[in-house]
């Protein structure tokens, strides 16, 4: 028996099915550290508990060890470690190095974390990316722009999911940004703006060398939704990934996962292929993707990926699954803010595509829209045939149509 904590920070759905794929690891007695209290799991997890241990900050490397410890008077000796939000990948590795567990180290996990040092790293290796600064000062953002030039991408070094991530086109978005940088505390990542298409690579690593790997193109770029809330929007898996249109950024990505020091894990890649055809990296994280992404990957493998993760995190092994379908989500939003008043052109959209329909979670009325980029509902689509799932998805986000009051 090996034992396992999962740091859960909050009871949120996504996050309990990792930990539900931790639990399903055979061998592995689970205690959890969390921010919410023991009672706030479902019976079908908190009964499986060999413990648990309550935090203030579940982000706080301090706070983490004292809670291991804590889980370890309770259920024993721990053996690993392991959590699967961004933001905790630098504090657990601090912790797994100060009780001598194995796992990614603090070093690789600031590689991971923050972008300057990432992109820094990439340039030394020769790993192509967009060429960036890490400003402190208006001088510092001013001296590179007189080199790129606008437009450019501004983001915080350790940002994710495109928060907080802004384009500057013209002159006056920049002189807007760069007075509120003045205000603001905490240097600001400029890079610049890389054209093409963007997609991404979710890659496992086992012992250096890159096992099976993913590719997925999103309609438009999360920068665009970001900028556009009201904007719907798809991701497209195709079927096939390892032909001759994918190898360049294959190679590319494992050269970066390694220049970054990864010896085991999952990571999410975001990448451009430029309009001449060549690759370029944004940026990496040493996580699970979001936006339901490893429930997509489940769907084309017919594999639970959330298991898959918790036995490479636990294990360090990967059983390369067969891909057996393309997949997609459509994302739905409404235009403006408020809450949901109805969701329009379900029985249209249910007649042209319900056949290809494996998961989906529309909108129901009063729930708040927010601000999240995978929206308030989406609808995930699969077929065996890639173009027919890049056209159904297509149909989905012009025929559904969320309404806010």
């Amino acid at each position: 028996m090996r034992n396992v904590v999962f740091v859960l920070p909050f009871v949120t759905e996504g996050a309990l099915k990792f930990v539900s794929g931790t639990a399903n690891v055979p061998g592995v007695r689970l205690g959890v550290l969390a921010q919410d209290p023991a009672d706030k799991l479902p019976p079908s997890i908190k009964d499986r508990l060999a413990g648990h241990w309550q935090v203030q900050n579940a982000f706080d490397p301090r706070q983490i060890a004292e809670g291991v410890q804590g889980i370890a008077a309770q259920m024993g000796p721990i053996d690993r470690l392991i959590g699967s939000l961004e933001p905790l990948q630098e504090p657990l590795a601090e912790v797994r190095a100060a009780l001598g567990l194995p796992g990614m180290s603090p070093e690789v996990a600031r590689n991971f974390r923050d972008k300057a040092v990432m992109k820094t790293i990439f340039e030394s290796k020769g790993v192509p990316c967009a060429r960036h600064r890490l400003a402190h000062r208006r001088e510092e953002a001013l001296d590179f722009l007189a080199d790129v030039g606008l437009p450019v991408v501004v983001k915080p070094p350790a940002g994710a999911c495109s928060v907080d991530t802004f384009r500057l086109e013209t002159q006056d978005d920049l002189d807007a940004y760069l007075a509120r940088m003045q205000a603001e505390s905490g240097p600001v990542l400029f890079e610049e703006f890389l054209r093409g298409e963007e997609h991404s690579l979710d890659a496992v690593t086992v012992n250096g060398r890159m096992v099976w790997y993913s590719i997925s193109k999103y309609w438009p770029s999360p920068l665009t939704v970001m900028e556009n809330p009201w904007m719907q929007w798809c991701v497209l898996s195709p079927r096939h990934v390892d032909v001759p249109a994918y190898a360049a950024i294959r190679e590319t990505g494992e050269n970066a996962v390694r220049a970054l020091g990864l010896t085991t894990g999952l990571t999410h890649m975001e990448w451009f292929q430029r309009p001449d055809g060549s690759v370029a990296v944004s940026e990496i994280g040493a996580r699970p993707p979001g936006a339901h992404f490893m429930t997509l990957l489940s769907h084309a493998h017919d594999v639970d990926f959330h298991h898959a993760w918790a036995k490479l995190m636990v294990d360090d092994t990967f059983e390369v699954p067969e891909r057996k379908y393309a997949v997609g989500a459509a994302y739905l939003r409404g235009a403006g803010t408020g809450r949901v008043k109805a969701v329009h052109g379900i029985a249209e959209a249910n007649a042209e595509i319900g056949s290809l329909v494996v998961e989906a979670r529309l909108p129901t009325p009063g729930q708040q829209q927010g601000n999240a980029y995978d929206g308030v509902g989406f609808v995930m689509l699969r077929h065996e045939d890639t173009d027919l799932v890049a056209q159904a998805l297509r149909r989905a986000v012009e025929i559904l149509h969320v309404e806010l009051e």
